[in-house]
């Protein structure tokens, strides 16, 4: 069973994702999303991608969100509705990539400076 985890925009006060997956070994950062469809991949749902500079949706099947955060996760570059078979910027201030559903970051109104927090629990300890 994977951890439970959240990302949640700290300065905005909203959730930018309550079921959060965590691709942190080499094989679950090469797979990210791909096989995924939309409508598995809705509204609350996210992965976060660790370690990571940029992404890609080569043969994705739907637009996504990306959020850059740096190692304070301080919001530092973002993609809005990233279409399939696009190659998003490499950002060598990011340490780490958050997907999420298209229209995420109007809906949430989530902005360069922000801070995001990600909450990861496991086996009932908090991290």
């Amino acid at each position: 069973m994977s951890p439970k985890a959240y990302a949640y925009n700290q300065t905005r006060q909203k959730y930018l994702a309550t079921e959060l997956e965590v691709a942190n070994t080499r094989w679950t950062r090469l797979r990210g999303l791909l096989g995924t469809d939309a409508g598995e991949f809705s509204s609350g749902k996210g992965l976060w991608i660790v370690p990571c500079r940029g992404v890609h949706t080569l043969a994705m099947r739907f637009p996504i969100d990306v959020i850059y955060l740096d190692s304070k996760h301080t919001v530092v570059h973002m993609e809005e509705n990233l279409r399939p078979w696009r190659i998003a910027p490499v950002s060598l201030k990011t340490t780490t990539v958050l997907e999420l559903p298209p229209s995420t970051l109007s809906q949430t109104e989530t902005r360069l400076g922000d801070t995001i927090d990600i909450h990861i629990e496991q086996n009932g300890a908090q991290q």
